[in-house]
């Protein structure tokens, strides 16, 4: 197995399937299935999910809602869709633990990075729900802190492109895809993988960043089972 202990980062915009908003049932239960398979083959699973199909705090500041406020109603998204994928890993027969940065008592408990490596190393799937807890940043900066302080082996940025390139792939038909790169090289070319704040967190700590195509089903097993499918950053 390459990696034995993965944080897990889901966009919120990914479980809309396609549909305009909220949570596609078809999607969500695809992901979990993938999940369910990673931790079937003996590999401890952190979980951030973005909460982008109900509520960007950004955009909401754009058009003139108060950015603090704003960005509290988007960590409050992420709980909702933890709460969806948590209930849908429980189906499958996983035992998943809610951890928050918020106060979300009864559905979830406090984050504290002890519990969450104990439940870790129980067996558990551990999902952490509220971004940083802080406004002013996001949910990719939200898991470069928490797969730094699970000591995860890499940050998986599960997204609907299968790594990074040159240019937006979904826009540029002459864009090509990188196969591997060195933080300073990605900073250097100015490539938007996530924002600086996460990217810097993860340089400093030595937390390589894996970015993959989670759409495909299987393809979470593949990258921590040691394939080549997506873009590694390290």
């Amino acid at each position: 197995m390459k990696f034995k202990r993965i944080l897990l980062k889901l966009s919120g915009e990914a479980l809309m399937g396609n549909q305009q908003f909220g949570i596609d049932p078809e999607q969500l239960s695809s992901y979990a299935s993938q999940i369910k398979d990673v931790v079937n083959s003996g590999v401890q699973v952190g979980i951030v999910i973005g909460g982008g199909n109900i509520y960007r705090g950004l955009q909401g500041a754009g058009k003139g809602m108060d950015r603090v406020q704003g960005d509290y109603m988007g960590m409050l998204a992420t709980a909702i869709n933890s709460l969806a994928l948590q209930g849908e890993l429980e189906k499958m027969g996983l035992s998943v633990k809610l951890l928050s940065s918020l106060t979300l008592k009864p559905m979830a408990e406090p984050m504290s990075r002890k519990i969450a490596v104990d439940y870790l190393n129980e067996g558990k799937v551990v999902i952490i729900a509220g971004g940083t807890g802080n406004p002013f940043f996001t949910t990719d900066s939200a898991s470069a802190l928490r797969g730094v302080e699970i000591q995860a082996d890499v940050f998986l940025k599960g997204t609907r492109v299968d790594g990074v390139y040159t240019a937006d792939p979904e826009k540029d038909p002459e864009a090509t895809k990188f196969s591997e790169l060195s933080f300073a090289e990605a900073y250097e070319k100015g490539l938007k993988i996530m924002d600086l704040t996460a990217f810097t967190l993860c340089q400093e700590n030595n937390l390589p960043i894996y970015v993959f195509d989670m759409n495909t089903p299987g393809n979470l097993l593949k990258v921590v089972q040691g394939e080549h499918i997506g873009t590694i950053v390290h």
